[in-house]
């Protein structure tokens, strides 16, 4: 965390879990870890290290940066949104 309260590492893992309907134990068992390092990471407290990060992606079949990034990652209903006013 930096002055701010602010995350200094944004991420989606609990919503990657959500989507693959892991629990925090079935996705700590797979990369190695406990438990709470999972809750840890969702909640921005912790950053992993890149080993831990790199297992996490791959457990997801995903790029490490569709997990973490350092920058606020958009809203998924701001994604979904129409772009414009008149588009429906």
């Amino acid at each position: 965390m930096n002055g701010n309260d602010n995350p200094l590492l944004h991420n989606r893992l609990a919503l990657f879990r959500a989507e693959a309907g892991l629990s925090r134990k079935d996705l700590a068992d797979q990369v190695g870890v406990n438990p709470q390092t999972i809750g840890f990471l969702e909640r921005g407290s912790y950053g992993p290290s890149l080993e831990l990060g790199l297992k996490l992606a791959a457990v997801f079949g995903v790029p490490v940066e569709m997990l973490f990034s350092l920058t606020p990652f958009q809203s998924l209903a701001s994604q979904l949104a129409p772009s414009s006013r008149g588009e429906m």
